[in-house]
């Protein structure tokens, strides 16, 4: 199951992300659990590098593909287009999850 965790602050903003696990890993594959992961990725990279191409917001990112592991943060003020990506990264994850569910992915939301 990939277990994603959305960093909120006070104000509601997204201000991070982080990811453990994959799709499905057990001995009797699901359908589905390709698709979902090769979204979740699809989506979540997109953000970081659409992050790093079309705004000048600072983050940091760490990455592990054995684990499945994705943490993802801003370092510094957010400005309108990071909010709109991210905003956009949650809603299509929620998607993801409102379709398969679980034992694919969960997501929590974390006030910071």
């Amino acid at each position: 199951m990939i277990r994603v965790t959305v960093f909120v602050d006070s104000e509601q903003n997204y201000t991070g992300i982080q990811m453990v696990g994959h799709a499905g890993l057990a001995d009797d594959p699901q359908d589905g659990q390709e698709l979902v992961c090769a979204a979740v990725s699809a989506l979540t990279f997109n953000m970081s590098n659409s992050v790093e191409q079309f705004t000048e917001d600072s983050f940091e990112v760490d990455q592990e593909e054995k684990t499945g592991a994705f943490h993802f943060r801003f370092t510094s003020s957010i400005s309108s287009e990071s909010r709109l990506l991210m905003n956009s990264l949650i809603f299509g994850l929620q998607d993801i999850e409102e379709e398969y569910g679980e034992p694919y992915i969960k997501i929590r939301f974390k006030e910071v």
